[in-house]
């Protein structure tokens, strides 16, 4: 333990600009300015030993901490699935669709920007991990610092994050999209993307090709959550045998 915190000491001291925090089960996580995202890696994987990134990935904030359901008032016949969504792509940013900010939904604070890039590094030669944070200023085009000049196989990683998030990395090698067509609009991963999507795809027997059309067959649909609630047949049968057997 006096181990982990000196080296949470000597993280916070080397970047005071950053916020260094440490989750219950002590995982670690560094916020960085987008300014200095670039520079921090590159300090990690030089001093702090951190040669392998084994994720980075988008983070789309819009709607955190909230839900379309309101889950505090379960009965005992579940959900009504008669229950209708916000509308086809949700909600926009800064909406709270229950009707509660997000810090009384989750107890933390709003980001103050939408999209976020995060990276998962590993220090085998300390036996460390660490997650790093750097949300992008500017919500209509997201752009943060690539770092495959310092581990190149975020490569592909960045270029998923463009394709699904649409978040740009400045000085990447060949950011096009990597999961998606070559012709798809817009960012499947981004919350306000509708969910069904604004084409579908065919093959046309008469024109012997692929076409694209806007959305026919779909309908959209509220995801019901999942609440585990206790199960007392377990208990009630149990009982029933007891009293049988004290009848007796």
């Amino acid at each position: 333990m006096a181990e982990q915190a000196d080296y949470i000491d000597e993280l916070r001291t080397r970047f005071t600009d950053a916020a260094v925090t440490v989750s219950p089960s002590g995982e670690t996580t560094i916020e960085v300015p987008h300014a200095q995202w670039h520079d921090l890696c590159l300090a990690l994987r030089d001093s702090f030993g951190f040669e392998q990134l084994t994720d980075l990935c988008g983070v789309d904030y819009l709607g955190f901490g909230s839900d379309e359901w309101d889950t505090s008032d379960v009965s005992s016949q579940g959900f009504s699935r008669g229950v209708e969504g916000k509308a086809v792509g949700r909600f926009a940013w800064g909406e709270m669709p229950t009707g509660e900010g997000a810090d009384h939904a989750t107890g933390l604070p709003m980001p103050t920007n939408r999209f976020a890039a995060v990276a998962h590094l590993i220090s085998y030669q300390h036996n460390r991990r660490v997650r790093v944070r750097c949300y992008a200023p500017n919500d209509d085009v997201p752009v943060v610092s690539s770092v495959t000049d310092i581990w190149p196989g975020a490569n592909w990683f960045e270029r998923e994050a463009f394709d699904l998030f649409g978040i740009v990395f400045a000085g990447h090698p060949d950011l096009r999209r990597i999961l998606t067509d070559y012709g798809f609009v817009g960012h499947p991963f981004r919350k306000d993307f509708p969910l069904i999507g604004n084409v579908e795809v065919r093959y046309d027997e008469e024109r012997k090709r692929v076409v694209y059309e806007p959305v026919t067959s779909v309908e959209p649909r509220v995801g019901v959550p999942r609440v585990i609630r206790e199960d007392a047949r377990y208990q009630t049968a149990a009982g029933e045998t007891a009293a049988r057997e004290s009848s007796k």
